[in-house]
């Protein structure tokens, strides 16, 4: 498949956009360039051409008005534009897992390309560094090298970065869309709605978010026993639905154990989130325990 986008510098839209079509077609044959008759040749067009229409294979932004956005209000780039009409594919057909990345990855390069800030810093002068600013900075600096053949092996490492990204975010979506059959079994299975057991160590916060409003905590298989971990109150924050006994804080073995009075449990974090025992009967008793603080 022949693709063509802009050339001089290049960004993170047009760099995962390919990643994503190349997810789908396999290699591409890619050309960089703003002439007319470059791109009129190309079976489909990248943040260039000021068009969108996936049939035939327009994915720009730029035209007057932009591309329209999501329900969310985050408009569209390159990147979000091929996501919409490749996603579900590069996916295996799994649409839920499709909207993950969009949401993980593909949403956060589409603002930041289009103009929309995410973050707010904290600390003056201090912000994270995204995806975006990754591949923006394998453009040459002012004082490297930019003729056509340096443009090229650094427009190469880009889109091998973006590629192991976009491919990495749609395995780690999939294995997020099994980890959520998991986590339905054990939220159904539960006696008290309030303690979720599961019976592998699986990524379940976004699945007891969506599937278990009630549930407090969560037991779990862990390298050193069995954890009991208490919900966050919002994904991605540290406050919990409820936290573990205060008395319980910092705790380990002998000292744990006599305070909790379940005899194998070993540790308690400081931050009251996590609990462990070495078996699941004392990890039961523990969670049991903590809903009656």
């Amino acid at each position: 498949m022949r693709v063509a986008t802009h050339s001089g510098s290049f960004h993170a839209d047009e760099v995962f956009a390919l990643a994503a079509l190349a997810v789908v077609h396999g290699p591409l044959d890619v050309v960089r360039s703003r002439e007319d008759d470059v791109l009129a040749g190309a079976d489909a067009r990248v943040d260039v051409g000021l068009r969108d229409d996936p049939a035939t294979g327009d994915f720009d932004h730029h035209q007057k008005g932009g591309a329209g956005g999501r329900p969310n209000g985050i408009r569209y780039a390159s990147f979000g534009l091929v996501w919409r009409h490749v996603g579900v594919q590069a996916c295996g057909g799994d649409a839920e897992a499709a909207a993950l990345v969009d949401e993980i990855l593909v949403q956060g390069v589409d603002a930041l390309d289009t103009g929309q800030e995410l973050a707010t810093p904290l600390f003056e002068g201090v912000k994270p560094m995204t995806v975006s600013d990754m591949i923006a900075a394998v453009n040459p600096r002012w004082d490297e090298p930019d003729d056509d053949a340096a443009m090229a092996a650094r427009f190469a490492e880009a889109t091998a970065i973006a590629d192991g990204v976009l491919r990495r975010e749609i395995s780690g979506a999939l294995a997020t869309r099994r980890a959520h059959a998991v986590v339905a079994a054990g939220v159904t299975a539960a006696a008290d709605p309030r303690i979720v057991e599961l019976d592998r160590g699986v990524p379940w916060h976004r699945a007891i978010h969506a599937l278990a409003p009630e549930a407090l905590f969560v037991i779990v298989p862990k390298s050193t026993g069995w954890g009991v971990q208490a919900v966050p109150a919002t994904l991605g924050q540290f406050r919990n639905r409820r936290d573990l006994p205060e008395a319980w804080a910092g705790l380990q073995a002998e000292d744990l154990a006599r305070v909790s009075g379940v005899a194998d449990a070993t540790f308690c974090h400081s931050a009251r989130f996590l609990a462990v025992a070495r078996t699941p009967e004392g990890a039961r008793d523990l969670a049991r325990l903590a809903l009656e603080d």
